[in-house]
């Protein structure tokens, strides 16, 4: 089993960053762009689709898919995850995406409104295509969590992703 372990600091609060990971319009607007669509309770669906330029990339409507496996609001959801970039994506094992928030402590940033993010993706350790995906290592990921979370901080802090979404 591999982990990949992302931490950012964000100003926001931890319900902040809840509803910008539950919400489909939020989704939409950092990250990939893709259409969330999602059931956040233990059971729930959770399922990505792909933009029109995604498409337009060979990408299948549905790109990441799994189940609400925990949904603590605001502070844990835990997820199993499986991409359909590719066939060959598609036959590695499901992965685990966990995200936890917890304020910051304030006599780090005093006033408070910091929120720590941190997400865990673990992986079978034959999942080697997704794991340079997720981590960024592979070029066709273009940043993976790391884009993620660079997006959606800037989305909560400044109210426009990077993309201008």
């Amino acid at each position: 089993m591999s982990k990949h372990t992302f931490r950012i600091f964000v100003k926001a609060s931890p319900d902040e960053v809840w509803k910008a990971i539950t919400d489909p319009a939020t989704a939409a607007r950092y990250g990939y762009g893709g259409q969330l669509e999602i059931e956040p309770r233990a059971g729930g669906a959770y399922r990505v689709h792909a933009t029109e330029e995604m498409k337009q990339f060979g990408m299948p409507d549905v790109v990441v898919d799994g189940e609400v496996v925990e949904a603590e609001a605001p502070r844990r959801l835990v997820q199993t995850w499986q991409a359909h970039f590719n066939p060959e994506i598609e036959k590695e094992p499901v992965g685990r995406v966990t995200w936890e928030t917890e304020p910051a402590q304030e006599m780090m940033f005093p006033g408070g409104g910091v929120t720590l993010v941190t997400l865990t993706h673990e992986l079978d350790d034959a999942a080697s295509e997704t794991a340079g995906i997720v981590s960024g290592k592979t070029a066709e990921a273009g940043g993976g969590w790391a884009l993620v979370l660079s997006d959606l901080k800037t989305l909560l802090e400044t109210g426009s992703s990077l993309a201008g979404r």
